[in-house]
C-alpha cells in the first residue's frame, strides 16, 4: 500500500478546478459558432482532456493508497473509486465515459462530435465539480 500524497492529489484538483473556469464561458457558445473557430474548439478539447487525465492520475493514487489494484484503464479509474467508496457510486457511473471522450480526443478514433464536446462542457462544469468536492473530504478526512 502506498501512503496517500495529500499533496499530489490536491495539485490534480486544483488543474482540474483552474480547468473547470476556463470551460465555463463555453457553456453559452453555440454548436455553429463554436464550430467557427478553430482555437475555441481546440481550447476546449484540450481543457477537457487535461481535466480528465488530472482525475484519473488522482484517482490511481489513491486507488494505490487504499490498497487497490490500479485499475486497468481510465474508465475503470473512476469506476473503482465509487467502489472505494471515495465518490458516490452514482457520481462515479457518470465521470467514467469521459474517459472515452478523452481517448477520442487524444487519438482521434472517430470524427469528434463537437456537439458532444459541448455537451460534455456542460456535464463537467457539474460532474467534475462534485468529483474535487468528493476527493477533498476523503483527502481530508484521511490526514
Amino acid at each position: 500500500m502506498t501512503e496517500l500524497d495529500r499533496a499530489l492529489v490536491r495539485r490534480k484538483l486544483a488543474t482540474i478546478v483552474e480547468n473547470l473556469a476556463d470551460l465555463a464561458p463555453f457553456r453559452s457558445v453555440t454548436v455553429d459558432a463554436y464550430r467557427k473557430d478553430r482555437l475555441r474548439r481546440k481550447a476546449v478539447e484540450r481543457l477537457l482532456q487535461e481535466l480528465v487525465e488530472a482525475a484519473v492520475d488522482a484517482n490511481l493514487h489513491v486507488l494505490r493508497a487504499r490498497g487497490r489494484t490500479p485499475a486497468s484503464d481510465y474508465y475503470s479509474s473512476f469506476i473503482a473509486m465509487g467502489e472505494a467508496g471515495v465518490l458516490d457510486r452514482d457520481l462515479a457511473e457518470r465521470l467514467a465515459p469521459a474517459a472515452g471522450l478523452r481517448n477520442r480526443l487524444v487519438h482521434e478514433y472517430d470524427e469528434i462530435d463537437d456537439a458532444i464536446v459541448l455537451q460534455a462542457v456542460t456535464t463537467a462544469l457539474t460532474d467534475f465539480r462534485d468529483y474535487v468536492a468528493a476527493v477533498e473530504r476523503f483527502v481530508t478526512a484521511s490526514g
